[in-house]
């Protein structure tokens, strides 16, 4: 068991981990920026370490600051939540190196995972259906990526290989404009992610966006949680999420999963992470792996009942994985909206002091936010402010729960998206279940 953990983020998550960690008897240290010192979980927390300004590059991700706090704690772990280092390869690397536990997958897994094109190698080797593509890095031969283009068949995509959350990607409709697309994203991925190395995939028009949590000690042992939808997105950002996904068989879940299960085995996997999937015409496609706690893990702990956190930190110490396969059953349905500080209409952050909030409640209703009456949500970080989940025996339960929370929940002094989630809780074609990436879009006309 591990003592005592720095958890090295803030908000939401850093509230949650704190909480398993209380549960678990883990002695937790709180570092936060200076803008921080107000966050409930700092407050709660055994010790707390400022650890820089505002800035999130001074101090979320300034990695001695982070170091040193564990070491002057005399702290055994560090939690690095979602966001900010949390799929860092040379921060795991420093972690592990500095002789302190990393609370997640081996620094070589991470780098491994966050390079698109060995990861769809090894998917491929472990029999993990992946989208038609170029099989590797695009060269420097126009013909050769023209043909290949052909032979797969446009529209396609053009991926940075270190890419991610949307960024370094661009859609190709005609051989015309291939090679400059080429072109530019691998002069964009060089100067964001410091790697131009790009390839090439087909790209889908209409898929789902499905994913499945996995989790995997350190003793071999490895198990699938079912999948989630997270189709309902705004230029590649989750905004709802959901478990299980509708209209996916018990068979198809058994299929996907067991292999995702396969590929944590042959990689040697360890703690929580992700498959995500394009899914259309009943085919599913893997686009990438996600090597940490994902904000929607609330929907998968409700259907399922695991604590995933909990098992984060207990794989992180040494400890087997509290289940095996066949214990893991799927009850009822779970959805999750994310709540942000941000104008409903434009989307623009909306931070400020908040002068009225009262939270929803109720059977199978969940709050999981650091938000309080009368604090001040920062302009610095992400506009998230926090996540309603709820649960019920159907999906129409649940979507009943979730017009009534969304009903019930208050958030006065700042500006929220509550309004745009009561839309799509009424929404028609979201009501039916399965739609497809680009509806929300669509729907708000962007």
């Amino acid at each position: 068991m591990l003592e005592k953990i720095v958890i090295a983020n803030r908000g939401e998550i850093a509230l949650r981990i704190l909480r398993a960690c209380k549960e678990l008897g883990i002695k937790t240290v709180a570092v936060h920026s200076d803008a921080d010192r107000d966050l409930k979980h700092v407050r709660l927390a055994d010790e707390t370490v400022c650890i820089g300004p505002a800035s999130s590059t001074e101090s979320y991700l300034n990695v001695p600051a982070i170091i040193s706090a564990a070491e002057v704690t005399d702290s055994v772990g560090i939690h690095p939540g979602y966001g900010f280092l949390s799929e860092n390869a040379d921060f795991a690397e420093r972690v592990e190196k500095s002789g302190f536990v990393f609370i997640g997958p081996r620094h070589d897994t991470i780098r491994m995972m966050g390079d698109k094109v060995q990861a769809i190698k090894a998917m491929r080797e472990s029999k993990v259906p992946t989208v038609p593509g170029s099989d590797g890095p695009l060269g420097d031969n126009p013909e050769e990526n023209q043909r290949i283009a052909r032979e797969i068949g446009y529209p396609i995509i053009i991926k940075a290989s270190g890419g991610g959350g949307g960024r370094g990607m661009r859609v190709v409709h005609s051989e015309a404009s291939l090679l400059n697309a080429i072109s530019l994203t691998k002069s964009e991925a060089g100067a964001i992610f410091g790697n131009d190395m790009v390839y090439m995939e087909k790209f889908l028009t209409n898929p789902r966006h499905i994913e499945f949590q996995v989790m995997a000690d350190e003793h071999g042992n490895a198990i699938h949680l079912g999948e989630r939808d997270c189709s309902m997105q705004r230029r590649h950002q989750k905004v709802v999420e959901e478990a299980p996904a509708p209209g996916i068989t018990e068979k198809q879940r058994r299929k996907i999963g067991d292999r995702c299960v396969d590929a944590c085995k042959k990689i040697g996997y360890r703690g929580a992470g992700t498959f995500e999937f394009l899914y259309e015409d009943g085919e599913f496609y893997f686009i990438e792996m996600n090597t940490r706690v994902q904000v929607e893990h609330p929907v998968t702990e409700f259907i399922t009942g695991v604590d995933i956190v909990r098992e984060q930190l207990l794989v992180a110490g040494g400890a087997p994985l509290s289940y095996k396969q066949k214990e893991i059953e799927i009850k009822g349905h779970s959805i999750e909206c994310r709540i942000n500080a941000e104008d409903p209409t434009n989307f623009m952050p909306s931070p400020g002091r908040i002068e009225q909030y009262h939270p929803p409640g109720g059977l199978g209703v969940r709050v999981d936010s650091h938000i309080y009456n009368g604090y001040f949500v920062p302009p610095h970080y992400d506009s998230m402010i926090g996540k309603l989940i709820v649960q019920g025996d159907t999906r129409e339960i649940a979507l009943a729960r979730m017009r009534t929370a969304l009903d019930e929940m208050i958030i006065e002094g700042i500006k929220s998206n509550i309004p745009l989630h009561k839309e799509i809780m009424r929404d028609t074609a979201f009501s039916n279940g399965g739609v497809n990436i680009h509806y929300l879009e669509k729907k708000l006309g962007i």
